[in-house]
């Protein structure tokens, strides 16, 4: 949530409306995040695409330098 936030206030100038008035400030917003939206989604793999691996955290990679095995809910590749 936060990361959306600070999206929006730096990234897309959210901190000053352009318009005057609560009915079009409102307006900007709902604009600029269905753009977001558009946005995000056009980075979306295809339905049938094979998605890569995420790459493993930093606690990830330090538990498999000392040999502890992963839990199974951790998404990246075991080595």
């Amino acid at each position: 949530m936060e990361g959306t936030v600070n999206e929006f206030a730096h990234g897309h100038g959210m901190r000053r409306c352009r318009y005057r008035g609560q009915p079009k400030a409102h307006l900007q917003h709902v604009f600029t995040a269905i753009a977001v939206n558009i946005e995000r989604l056009s980075g979306l793999p295809s339905p049938g695409d094979t998605v890569p691996p995420r790459s493993p955290t930093a606690l990830q990679d330090f538990l498999d330098q000392h040999g502890v095995p992963r839990l199974k809910s951790w998404r990246a590749v075991s080595s």
